[in-house]
């Protein structure tokens, strides 16, 4: 695989939010930063919630590739008709961003059309980018894990992005509670919360 032009660290103005980059989602960052190669210069982008597809969607309008449109499956289906055609007489690249990870679409011409686009999809995260989004929502909050966190967690985490920032919302949430270090009964306690008792106790 080529280079990777998305910053690893992206941020906006006081916004500590960044993009993991691991195999869930490599081959969109590096489809995104080569609109021109794509099928009528169109892209569609599906993906889990909280996977960042919003994120990765501002980065590529910023950087001025082409448009975007995120939660393009909420938008009314004629609207979207007319932006494609639009974009295809500017040459301009157009990525549609869906909210869910299906998009059921009704009107024949857009479904024609968006069935020729490029269709790009995040996927699940490996142990070492389950490991990677752990420390990177933890730096965001300002909560250190003490030591082991990442051999402890990432074998009992659920492979979900969603579930990995509400695993590390609830470590800070208990430590905080609590007054004590996030440390290993912590960690227990935050996994028991939101994955269940047996997998807390997962060896």
């Amino acid at each position: 695989m080529g280079q990777i032009v998305l910053p690893l660290d992206l941020r906006r103005p006081g916004d500590a939010t960044r993009i993991v980059v691991g195999t869930a989602n490599a081959e969109v960052i590096e489809a995104l930063g080569r609109p021109e190669s794509w099928p009528f210069r169109t892209a569609v982008l599906t993906g889990p919630p909280r996977s960042g597809k919003s994120l990765l969607t501002r980065w590529f309008a910023a950087e001025g590739r082409g448009e975007s449109i995120d939660g393009a499956d909420s938008v009314d289906e004629t609207t979207l008709f007319h932006r494609w055609n639009r974009a295809q007489e500017d040459g301009r690249p157009l990525l549609l961003v869906v909210n869910g990870e299906t998009w059921d679409i009704a009107l024949p011409d857009l479904r024609s059309r968006m069935g020729a686009a490029l269709q790009l999809r995040i996927g699940a995260p490996d142990d070492a980018m389950v490991a990677a989004l752990i420390e990177a929502h933890a730096q965001q909050r300002g909560l250190v894990l003490g030591e082991g966190a990442l051999t402890y967690l990432v074998p009992r985490t659920t492979r979900s992005f969603a579930a990995i920032e509400r695993l590390v919302e609830t470590i800070d949430r208990l430590s905080m509670e609590r007054k004590v270090p996030a440390t290993q009964s912590v960690w227990r306690d935050a996994l028991e919360a939101i994955e269940g008792p047996r997998q807390a106790r997962l060896l």
